[in-house]
C-alpha cells in the first residue's frame, strides 16, 4: 500500500538547530512530510543525545529521542572549510534553514539569511533566539524564571517553581513551526522568502495570557496561588476522603448542579457563591464548606458522580496514567519504532496525516548519502 503523501512532501529543511525548541519544530515539519536533515557537531551532535539517564534500550538517551524523528543526521564540522562548504550546499538546497546558535555564529559561516537569500531570494529561514536578541543564553529554565512564569507557579506560601517540563521550549517550537509554515504559504504566493524569528522571552509573555491582561489593563501583579485560578472558582484541587482530585467548574450553571450532586443545595443558594466573582471573593469560605463535604468519600466515586452530571472533573494522574487515559479514550498517543518510542503528533490531518518514516537518527547515520546529494549537481534546485 502506498503510504500518502505528507502536506510538506517536496519540502527541504536544513536543520541546525540543538536541544529542544528548534528539533521540535523540525520534528512536527518532518512529521508532515519535509525532508529533514539534521546537521550536527562531529563526535558530540545535539546536546540532547547526552542528556541521560534514562536511555533506551538501544542506549540513545530519551530526551534526544522525543523531539528528533522522521530527519537525516549528517556530522559536519562547520569550521572544516570543506564540512561548511557541504553545509552552505545543503542549506542553498533547502525550503527552509532553522538555527538556534547565538548571535552572530550563523553569520560567520555565511549561513545567514542574509548572506544565503541573497543567492536564494525564496528561501524561508528560522532563527530561534534565548532572551529577547541579546546575547542572554536560551535556556527553558532562565526564560520561566527572567519571563515572569515561576512567579505564578507554586504555593502561595513557597519559593517560585518552574514547571516540570521545558514547556517554553516546547512553545517557542511550535510558534517558530507556526512561523515557518506561515512564510512558506506566502511563498507560494509571491515567490518571496523571509526571516522568521521567535524568542523564548516572547514566547513566555505571551504565554501569560491572562496574568499578562491582568497586568496590561489592570496593573494587578499576579502571584503564587497553587492549584487555583485567579479568576474562577472552584477551579482547582479539591480534597476527598482518600486526596486531591481536579473540579473546574467555568459557570454558575455547573456550580449549582456540583453542589446538587454533593447534596448542598444552599452552598449554591448561598448569597456568597451565587456568581463566579463572589465565588473567587469568598473562595476561603467555599472551600472549606465544599471540602466538608467531599471529605465523606473518595476521590473516585466522586468523580464518577460528578461526571454523570457533566461537571469536568478527573484525578491528577501520573505520566503512565495519562498515556492509559488516551488509550481508554480512544486516542493513539503513542509512534512506534524498534527501539524506540515516542509521542505521536497530536494534529489529527483526514488528508495528510502525520507519518512516521524515520526513527530518531545515530549521530552522522546518513552521513553518505546527504554528502552525496550535497555533490551531486542534478539535485540542485
Amino acid at each position: 500500500m502506498t503510504e500518502t503523501p505528507g502536506a510538506l512532501d517536496g519540502i527541504r529543511v536544513a536543520d541546525f538547530s540543538r536541544v529542544l525548541a528548534g528539533p521540535l519544530a523540525t520534528m512536527i515539519l518532518g512529521d508532515l512530510g519535509a525532508d529533514v536533515v539534521k546537521v550536527e557537531r562531529p563526535g558530540t551532535g545535539d546536546d540532547t543525545r547526552g542528556w541521560g539517564p534514562p536511555w533506551s534500550a538501544e542506549g540513545d538517551a530519551s530526551y534526544y529521542l522525543s523531539v528528533n524523528r522522521n530527519k537525516r543526521s549528517v556530522a559536519l564540522d562547520l569550521k572544516d572549510p570543506a564540512d561548511l562548504a557541504v553545509a552552505r550546499t545543503i542549506a542553498l538546497r533547502s525550503d527552509v534553514v532553522i538555527e538556534n546558535f547565538r548571535p552572530g555564529v550563523m553569520a560567520r559561516a555565511g549561513l545567514d539569511h542574509a548572506t544565503l537569500s541573497a543567492e536564494r531570494p525564496d528561501l524561508v529561514s528560522c532563527r530561534i533566539a534565548g532572551i529577547g536578541r541579546g546575547d542572554v543564553a536560551g535556556y527553558d529554565f532562565l526564560a520561566q524564571a527572567m519571563g515572569g512564569l515561576m512567579s505564578i507557579t507554586g504555593d502561595p506560601d513557597g519559593e517560585p517553581r518552574k514547571i516540570g517540563v521545558a514547556l517554553v521550549d516546547v512553545m517557542t517550537g511550535l510558534h517558530a513551526a507556526i512561523g515557518i509554515l506561515t512564510a512558506l504559504r506566502h511563498r507560494d504566493r509571491t515567490g518571496e522568502g523571509q526571516l522568521v524569528e521567535v524568542d523564548l522571552l516572547s514566547t513566555t509573555l505571551f504565554a501569560l495570557a491572562n496574568q499578562a491582561s491582568n497586568w496590561l489593563t489592570a496593573g494587578v501583579v499576579a502571584g503564587r496561588m497553587g492549584n487555583r485560578h485567579p479568576s474562577i472558582a472552584p477551579y482547582e484541587t479539591l480534597r476527598a476522603a482518600d486526596g486531591p482530585f481536579v473540579v473546574a467548574v467555568g459557570n454558575d450553571e455547573q456550580f449549582a448542579s456540583f453542589c446538587d450532586v454533593l447534596g448542598v443545595p444552599a452552598v449554591a443558594a448561598d448569597e456568597r457563591f451565587t456568581t463566579n466573582a463572589a465565588r473567587v471573593t469568598n473562595r476561603g469560605p467555599l472551600v472549606e464548606a465544599l471540602e466538608r463535604v467531599l471529605a465523606t468519600a473518595p476521590a473516585a466515586a466522586w468523580i464518577e458522580r460528578l461526571g454523570a452530571r457533566g461537571i469536568p472533573c478527573g484525578m491528577v494522574n501520573q505520566v503512565d496514567q495519562a498515556f492509559a487515559l488516551a488509550r481508554d479514550v480512544g486516542l493513539e498517543a503513542v509512534a512506534s519504532f524498534p527501539g524506540a518510542d515516542t509521542v505521536a503528533n497530536p494534529v489529527e490531518l483526514s488528508r495528510t496525516p502525520a507519518t512516521y518514516r524515520l526513527r530518531p537518527p545515530h549521530l552522522g547515520e546518513h552521513d553518505a548519502e546527504v554528502r552525496a546529494e550535497a555533490a551531486n549537481d542534478g539535485s540542485s534546485r
